[in-house]
């Protein structure tokens, strides 16, 4: 869906380094993503400098702020401070998407769920992290969090129509 919703950019994804062990998948997965190896703070950070290398050069990423998947049925979980920590740190903006049928495409139940469907995305206003420091992340998370919340509840997200 990430890949689909731009186009005519390069783009690359954050992901998980054992997602890379799933065959074929996995393969194809290390040749779309920056890997983050959660396995010590060392690793981490070489990940992180990967990923501000394809910033440097001006290749958009994917960073998901939740960390993982949002199986709370609540619009999003807590978001970590990395991706607005890197925002100000490479001083680049930051746009948020939705993904508003995700759920609905493949749910957390089983991989069986997985069907064809519509998949909306909805690109949210840019947020400049000009002149940020990184004393602002906090306040920077907040606001992209409240920002995407809120779309996700006005654009009517598949998995939080039930709670509301």
């Amino acid at each position: 869906m990430m890949m689909k919703a731009i186009r005519r950019q390069h783009i690359r994804i954050l992901g998980k380094a054992e997602m890379t062990k799933i065959p074929v998948f996995g393969y194809i997965y290390k040749k779309g993503a920056v890997l983050v190896n959660r396995e010590s703070a060392k690793k981490r950070a070489e990940s992180v400098k990967h990923l501000i290398f394809f910033l440097h050069k001006k290749i958009s990423v994917f960073i998901c702020p939740e960390g993982t998947f949002n199986m709370t049925r609540k619009p999003l979980k807590n978001f970590y401070d990395g991706a607005f920590r890197i925002a100000i740190e490479t001083q680049k903006p930051i746009r948020p998407i939705l993904f508003l049928d995700t759920y609905s495409r493949l749910n957390y139940d089983s991989i069986f769920s997985l069907n064809p469907g519509k998949c909306r995305a909805v690109y949210l206003s840019e947020t400049s992290t000009e002149g940020l420091v990184l004393n602002d992340v906090t306040a920077l998370r907040e606001k992209i969090y409240r920002q995407m919340e809120e779309g996700l509840i006005r654009y009517n997200a598949a998995w939080i129509k039930e709670i509301l």
